[in-house]
């Protein structure tokens, strides 16, 4: 049996596909079914060591982007596509995958189209309550659409949906707190506040951080990935920002967290503040009280649409770019930090909108279609 993954580019893309792939490892032993072998078609393998953990041929296309603003790039990146599917259909062809899974974007594009030619099933999975113009179009030719936000139902054709929630891998899927703060050479009985901009980092929700941090520290210790391009701006800043201050040391910046310092971080966190992307199902994962700060031109606006459908449920408070301020972000971590029982609530909020088994769903669907192809 031969499943091909794709879809990538970005944190949200990518590590939904590495959760599919556990869930995916583990029917194979449980099941006792036949080997899976599993591919990845893309650009780039974006995390390779992820990739081989987890025994997935990574398989190398091109991939054109096209821009939703003017650039003679995209006129290039036409060729590029082009090319790209007929790479991914020769290379396509001789895998012959039982099913094609994507998680959209740009990447997904020409291994899609092959798939299409060469009469293989299509499954795809979208993240977000709006989705991207791939998953828009894969959505006609897929055969089965998952889906995290009920609202995205209405983009797709109504019989192939079904909601899953959002996969999320299992080594950052349960928060841990035994030992988290000597790991994270915290104090015990100081308040933490997470901060966390996305794979990339975000240099907005940075600044409003760095702009806030003397006060912030007087109350809290923070714990803010701030991304591998901002890391040594951002320690910079902070160094001058503290200089004189006693609390310090209440502020850790990293580039990123990695998984285990990660589950530490959610396992004490008291609040956390993060943009909208699918980061929002692992801190629902997580239970823990949230502040979200969706990014403004998302495409289809679909940051801000996730955001207020998460905060509808009570899980979460909701800050624009444009309402973003210092004071503004330092009241809402306050009026939040100093009311367990608002905290309590959110966090019941958060643990009732997650689906922990949405990987497990996916999967098994994708070998049901898968077994019946190779019928």
């Amino acid at each position: 049996m031969k499943i091909l993954l794709t879809g990538g580019g970005t944190g949200g893309h990518f590590y939904p596909l590495i959760a599919v792939t556990e869930a995916l490892h583990r029917y194979e032993k449980e099941k006792k079914l036949v080997s899976v072998e599993i591919y990845y078609m893309a650009p780039e393998p974006y995390n390779l060591e992820l990739l081989q953990e987890n025994n997935i041929n990574f398989v190398k296309i091109p991939a054109g982007k096209i821009r939703r603003y003017f650039s003679i790039a995209n006129f290039f990146d036409l060729f590029k596509t082009g090319w790209g599917i007929i790479k991914a259909t020769w290379l396509m062809y001789w895998i012959y995958p039982d099913v094609v899974f994507s998680k959209g974007g740009y990447v997904s594009i020409p291994p899609l189209i092959a798939a299409y030619i060469l009469r293989i099933p299509i499954v795809i999975h979208e993240s977000d309550s709006v989705p991207g113009r791939a998953n828009a179009w894969a959505g006609k030719i897929a055969q089965k659409v998952a889906i995290s936000y009920p609202q995205a139902a209405e983009y797709f054709p109504k019989e192939k949906v079904a909601e899953t929630g959002n996969p999320v891998r299992q080594g950052i899927m349960y928060p841990a707190r035994d030992g988290a703060h000597e790991f994270l050479k915290l104090q015990n009985n100081v308040p933490v506040l997470l901060v966390l901009g996305g794979s990339q980092g975000s240099q907005i929700i940075n600044q409003n951080i760095l702009d806030a941090l003397a006060k912030l520290v007087e109350k809290y210790q923070i714990i803010h990935q701030v991304g591998e391009n901002n890391v040594k701006e951002t320690n910079e800043t902070a160094n001058v920002v503290l200089l004189d201050s006693q609390f310090k040391d209440r502020y850790k910046s990293y580039d990123h967290l990695n998984d285990l310092a990660m589950r530490m971080a959610a396992g004490i966190a008291d609040v956390i503040v993060s943009r909208a992307g699918s980061t929002v199902f692992e801190i629902a994962n997580w239970g823990v009280p949230s502040i979200l700060i969706p990014i403004s031109d998302s495409n289809g606006d679909h940051q801000r649409k996730n955001a207020y459908s998460y905060a509808r449920t009570g899980a979460a408070v909701v800050i624009e770019e444009n309402n973003l301020a210092p004071h503004i972000l330092i009241s809402e971590i306050d009026r939040i930090m100093n009311d367990a029982a608002l905290r309590g609530k959110m966090r019941t909020a958060a643990l009732g909108f997650t689906h922990q088994n949405a990987a497990e769903l996916i999967a098994a669907e994708i070998l049901t279609i898968a077994i019946g192809h190779e019928k």
